[in-house]
C-alpha cells in the first residue's frame, strides 16, 4: 500500500459578499487529491481534500515542500501496520519536515488541505465513515447520532437591507436550523443593532442567535457592542477582535456575562494553549473555534483536544469552524460541542451530504467510507475535475 501521487489545484470560491475585516471577491481555496495503489471497483481509492474559506489557496507551498516530501518519503515509513492502513502522523511529520516552528499562516493552511486528503483516504481504505473510525481510534467508541449545526450568513453586500436578511435566516430557519449566525462590524453600531432587532424579530429569542464580528474591533469598540447587546443574551458574541489580543479578550470577558467565541484565526494548538493561558476566557459559557482544515489539519485538531482537556475545557466546548464535512465528522466521532454550517456561501465546498436533513438544529453524519465527498454531489464533480489530468 503506498501513495502513487498527490494532485492540487486551486478552485475559486469568489462571491460578491463581505464580512467586516474582508470581500470575498477574489476568494479561493486549495484542492488537494490522494491517490493510492489500492484499487475498489476499478478505480484507485482517492483522498479528496481542500482548506477552509477565508485564507486563499496555497499552491506553492503544496507544491514546492509538502507533496515532494511526502513522495520522496520510503512508502514503508508512512504506513500504519497496525492498521494495515496509512498512518496520517507520519505523513503530517513527513511534510512538516524541516519546517520551523512557528509563523503559522499560510503553511497551516496548506497542511490543513493536504492532511484532510490523507484522512478521507485512510477513511476509505479502512472502509468506514471517517467519524466512526475516529470514534474508534480515539474516543472510545463514543460518538454522537446528531450534531448540533448552524448557518454561517447575515453577510454584507451590495443592496442587502433589513428584510433581505430577514429572509435569509427566514430561509434557514425553514431548512431546519434553530440556531443562526449573522455578521457585526461592517456597519455603524446603530445600524447594526437594527439588524440584529430584524433577525431577533425571525428567530424569537437571543439564544437563537450569534454574531460575528470577524476581529474588527479594538478595546473601545468591543466593549460599547457588548453594553449595547448585553440584553439580548445571544447564543454568542464571536471574534470581538484579533484573535491574539489576549489582554482584550480577557478584558471583554470580564464585562460582558454572555458566552463569547473565538479562534478560527488561530491557525496552531499553542497558538491556543496560549488564549486558553492569557484571553480570560471561561470554560463554562465561551466558545473555541479552531478550524482542522486551516490549522494543519484534524492530525493536529487531535492534539488540539488533549490540550484543552489538559486545561480543565471540556471538548464541548469545542465548535470547529469551515463549515463542511470534515468539520461535521470531528463533531460526530470526536463529540465536541457542534458544527458550523454554509448552505448558502462557498458553494460547492460549503455543507453537508445532499440527502441528510437538519431537523430541529441536528444534522446526522453520512454513513460512507470516507469523508462523504460522494454524498455531496456537485463538490465530488468538481474535485474530480480539479483533480484529475
Amino acid at each position: 500500500m503506498r501513495i502513487t501521487e498527490i494532485r492540487e489545484n486551486t478552485a475559486s470560491i469568489s462571491s460578491s459578499i463581505r464580512n467586516a475585516y474582508i470581500s470575498f471577491s477574489r476568494m479561493t481555496i486549495s484542492v488537494v487529491a490522494v491517490i493510492t495503489d489500492v484499487v475498489r471497483g476499478g478505480r484507485p481509492v482517492v483522498g479528496y481534500g481542500f482548506c477552509s474559506n477565508g485564507r486563499y489557496a496555497q499552491g506553492g507551498i503544496l507544491r514546492e515542500r509538502f507533496i515532494p516530501r511526502v513522495l520522496e518519503t520510503p512508502p514503508r515509513d508512512l504506513l500504519d501496520e497496525a492498521h494495515d492502513n496509512l498512518d496520517p502522523f507520519r505523513i503530517w511529520d513527513s511534510f512538516m519536515a524541516d519546517e520551523k516552528p512557528g509563523g503559522h499562516g499560510d503553511r497551516a493552511v496548506a497542511a490543513g488541505a493536504l492532511d484532510m486528503a490523507v484522512w478521507d483516504a485512510v477513511a476509505k481504505l479502512a472502509e468506514q465513515p471517517l467519524w466512526r473510525l475516529l470514534a474508534e481510534r480515539y474516543n472510545g467508541g463514543r460518538h454522537d447520532e446528531r450534531v448540533l449545526v448552524y448557518p454561517g450568513g447575515g453577510y454584507y453586500y451590495p443592496g442587502k437591507g433589513l428584510e433581505q436578511l430577514q429572509d435569509e435566516m427566514r430561509g434557514y430557519r425553514d431548512q431546519g436550523y434553530q440556531v443562526v449566525k449573522m455578521k457585526i462590524g461592517g456597519a455603524a453600531l446603530e445600524e447594526d443593532l437594527q439588524r440584529i432587532e430584524a433577525v431577533l424579530g425571525i428567530v424569537g429569542s437571543g439564544r437563537a442567535l450569534a454574531v460575528d464580528a470577524n476581529g474588527r474591533f479594538d478595546l473601545g469598540t468591543a466593549l460599547a457592542y457588548g453594553e449595547a447587546m448585553r440584553e439580548f443574551e445571544l447564543f454568542w458574541y464571536e471574534e470581538p477582535a484579533d484573535p491574539l489580543d489576549y489582554l482584550l479578550h480577557a478584558t471583554l470577558a470580564e464585562h460582558y456575562p454572555h458566552s463569547l467565541a473565538t479562534g478560527e484565526n488561530l491557525f496552531s494548538r499553542q497558538d491556543l494553549v496560549n488564549l486558553l493561558r492569557h484571553g480570560g476566557l471561561r470554560p463554562d459559557r465561551d466558545w473555541l473555534q479552531l478550524d482542522p482544515a486551516l490549522s494543519y489539519g484534524l492530525t493536529e485538531y487531535l492534539r488540539v483536544i488533549g490540550s484543552v482537556e489538559d486545561h480543565g475545557w471540556s471538548r464541548r466546548r469545542l465548535i470547529p469552524h469551515g463549515g463542511h464535512q470534515l468539520a461535521l465528522n470531528v463533531a460526530a466521532g470526536l463529540q465536541t460541542g457542534g458544527s458550523e454550517s454554509y448552505p448558502g456561501v462557498f458553494q460547492p465546498y460549503g455543507g453537508f451530504a445532499d440527502d441528510i436533513a437538519v431537523e430541529e438544529g441536528y444534522t446526522r453524519p453520512h454513513d460512507t467510507p470516507g469523508i462523504g465527498v460522494e454524498r455531496r454531489a456537485k463538490m465530488y464533480a468538481e474535485l474530480r475535475r480539479l483533480t484529475e489530468t
